[in-house]
């Protein structure tokens, strides 16, 4: 796998780690995270103007970018408490 996208830890979240949804959410483009969804993990960025971050992971082979926008109005509550939404997959 190439290093084209950032391989920052965010929170509990560490690149390389498998991790699975145990909580669903929504993040800022709609998309539906079930219960049972499961990522390898591959970084994070964030971008403070926006205060956009960016989940990158891999879904079903698929490299994928999950945004968020860290406000109270989106999903904020969600990266607050992203341990309770997505855990390690044991």
């Amino acid at each position: 796998m190439s290093q084209d996208w950032p391989t920052t830890s965010f929170g509990h979240l560490w690149p390389g780690m498998t991790y699975m949804v145990v909580q669903p959410f929504r993040d800022f483009d709609g998309n539906e995270h079930p219960v049972g969804e499961t990522w390898s993990f591959i970084g994070s960025s964030f971008l403070p103007y926006d205060d956009g971050l960016s989940l990158f992971v891999v879904i079903d082979g698929q490299r994928r970018q999950i945004r968020m926008q860290w406000r109270e109005e989106q999903q904020g509550a969600i990266v607050d408490n992203l341990e309770d939404y997505v855990e390690a997959k044991k």
